[in-house]
């Protein structure tokens, strides 16, 4: 009878020790499995016992993603728990905060406003203190591609919008990719996650590769999405797929070694090709080297222009725009029926397509630029009548 007794108190024993480990492993509120115990299991079973715990991305990365979908999409009821689960996993409050900061942005301002009440609870809770602003050194973006995005924003969008071109330029990147609070590779993740849960894959090409050139590996980026689909659906994380796809096969074709075809770099040498600008295109001392043209399918050309005080252009214009870099001086540069702009070192103007301009050093200070334009059925300008000293003499009220 002892052992019956004693075999049944251990049979009980264990069957108390399996509920309360199975208890222990649920995630899901008791009301799940009440109202949907199938969700109760894919929960527990599928996305805190096997996704949260695939290694593929990091405890603190899959935190950043899932808070990044969440205050994307506007689930203010989840955003406790997981900033919770963030702070355990090692994510800083000053993170977090730069988090929601970010994404206003990206998925706008009543996303984050709503997100920062709810985060504020948590905060509150932890007794972690009101944050404020870092005193760290801002980030600085690797300029060739800042120049390129730059280029792509003042071509594709000032044309259309010139406010959104110019917030864009100044505030979004020239400021909010610059704060030091979340670094350059989070930051990229961060944006990601929320581009594919709000569903514009169409943007992901830049980000995906400023976040693979800030370290974050395939494998990780290929995760974001699997991850995501949990937080923002299925659809949405398959659109992203093709669009993915396409920036992988991209990145792997640029890393294969050239062949013998394309092997060769051009560099044109500081000077080279100097000549005197024939006068009927420009006034005043103006001379130009360095002239290069991108072979086909590229058709980008430029060149760098160097203008004594008081030279200019005649007035002209580009069919596809132009871009000056401000490489040393003082300049202006003008718009048919605009005012007369001042320019100087390290300014860069975007001229669009087809607009009449003409630009040039200031009366007393010599001005040197880099020119770059594109071709339009081989032609990139056309040039008009030359601007008459009247007209640049109402440079004096500005200089």
């Amino acid at each position: 009878m002892k052992n019956i007794a004693a075999s049944i108190a251990m049979t009980a024993l264990a069957a108390t020790g399996a509920e309360a480990q199975e208890e222990r492993r649920r995630v899901a509120p008791a009301a799940v499995y009440e109202v949907a115990p199938g969700l109760g299991h894919f929960t527990d079973d599928v996305l805190f016992g096997e996704v949260w715990e695939r290694t593929e991305l990091a405890p603190r990365d899959r935190s950043l993603v899932t808070v990044s979908a969440i205050v994307s999409t506007g689930k203010t009821a989840q955003i406790g728990g997981h900033v919770r689960r963030a702070l355990d996993n090692g994510v800083k409050p000053e993170e977090i905060g730069e988090l929601i900061t970010h994404l206003a942005f990206y998925s706008g301002w009543p996303n984050a406003i709503s997100a920062v009440f709810e985060v504020k609870k948590v905060f509150e809770e932890r007794k972690i203190a009101p944050l404020a602003h870092s005193d760290a050194a801002r980030i600085e973006l690797e300029a060739a591609a800042e120049a390129a995005r730059a280029g792509m924003v003042n071509s594709a969008v000032a044309p259309t919008a010139p406010v959104l071109a110019e917030l864009t330029n100044r505030v979004l990147f020239g400021d909010l990719w610059q704060r030091p609070d979340l670094a350059a590779r989070d930051r990229s993740l961060v944006t990601m996650s929320a581009l594919v849960a709000i569903g514009q894959p169409e943007q992901l090409p830049f980000h995906a590769n400023r976040a693979m050139d800030n370290g974050l590996t395939r494998a990780e980026a290929s995760e974001v999405i699997a991850h995501v689909a949990f937080y923002a659906g299925w659809p949405r994380a398959m659109s992203a797929v093709p669009v993915m796809k396409k920036v992988f096969e991209t990145r792997e074709s640029a890393a294969q070694p050239a062949s013998s075809a394309t092997a060769d770099l051009k560099i044109t040498r500081a000077g080279e090709g100097k000549a005197t600008a024939p006068q009927e295109n420009f006034t005043g001392n103006v001379e130009t080297s360095g002239f290069y043209r991108s072979d086909a399918p590229a058709r980008v050309g430029g060149a760098t222009v160097a203008f004594s005080a008081g030279a200019r252009t005649a007035w002209h214009s580009h069919p596809l725009g132009q871009t000056l870099f401000i490489v040393s001086g003082a300049g202006l540069v003008q718009k048919e029926g605009g005012p007369i702009e001042s320019v100087k070192t390290g300014d860069v103007v975007w001229i669009p397509a087809n607009v009449k301009h003409w630009h040039g050093a200031s009366p007393d200070t010599a001005m040197t630029h880099f020119a770059i334009a594109e071709a339009l059925d081989g032609k990139a300008v056309t040039w008009m009548e030359k601007v008459s000293d009247q007209d640049y003499g109402k440079a004096s009220a500005i200089d």
